[in-house]
C-alpha cells in the first residue's frame, strides 16, 4: 500500500527529526577539515562492500549473515531490512558506543554487513566511522551495502526482504 509521501520522504523527514533528537549530534556530527574534503566511501574499498541484490539474494536463501543497521534510530524503526539489527548512528559519540557494545560479543571472521541508507552514499555521516570502528574492532569480513541513493529507493522499492516498522 502506497501511501502519498513515499518512503524515501519520510526517511528525509526522519533525518532531521533524529539530528534534533540525538543529544550531541550536532557537536560530533561536523567533520573535520580532512573529513569534509574526503568522500565518505572512499575508505571503504570496492571489495569491502555488496550489492543490495546479493545481500536480499543471501537473506532469501536462508544464508542471511550478521547485518547491523548503522543509521538513525527513526530509520530503522520505519523500515529495516529483515534480520537487521539496529546499532546506532555511527556519527554521534552515543550511536558508536552502542555499535561497540552490539558488536562486542559478535564472530570476527563471520560475514559482518553494514548499512546506513540515509542518504546518498558519497554523503552518509554514518557508513564510513561505523566501517572504521569495526576494521579497528577486529573485524576482519566486513562489508558495507552499497546504496547509491536511500534506503527507500535501493531497498525497498526494488521489494527486498524489508521489516516496516518496528
Amino acid at each position: 500500500m502506497r501511501s502519498r509521501i513515499s518512503l524515501a520522504s519520510t526517511f528525509c523527514i526522519g533525518l532531521a527529526l533524529a539530528a534534533m533528537a540525538l543529544p550531541g549530534l550536532t557537536a560530533h556530527a561536523q567533520p573535520s577539515p580532512a573529513q569534509a574534503s574526503t568522500p565518505q566511501h572512499a575508505t571503504i574499498p570496492q571489495s569491502a562492500r555488496i550489492q543490495p541484490a546479493q545481500l536480499a539474494a543471501m537473506i532469501r536463501s536462508g544464508h542471511a549473515p550478521t547485518i547491523l543497521q548503522v543509521g538513525f534510530t527513526t530509520l530503522f524503526q520505519e523500515a529495516h531490512i529483515q534480520g537487521a539489527i539496529h546499532a546506532g548512528p555511527a556519527v554521534s559519540d552515543t550511536g558508536m558506543a552502542l555499535l561497540r557494545k552490539t558488536a562486542e560479543h559478535l564472530d570476527r571472521h563471520k560475514l559482518l554487513v553494514i548499512y546506513c541508507g540515509c542518504c546518498p552514499w558519497p554523503k552518509c555521516p554514518n557508513i564510513r566511522p561505523a566501517f572504521e570502528e569495526l576494521r579497528k574492532m577486529g573485524f576482519t569480513n566486513v562489508k558495507a551495502v552499497y546504496i547509491p541513493q536511500n534506503f527507500g529507493t535501493n531497498w525497498v522499492h526494488l521489494g527486498y526482504p524489508t521489516v516496516q516498522g518496528a
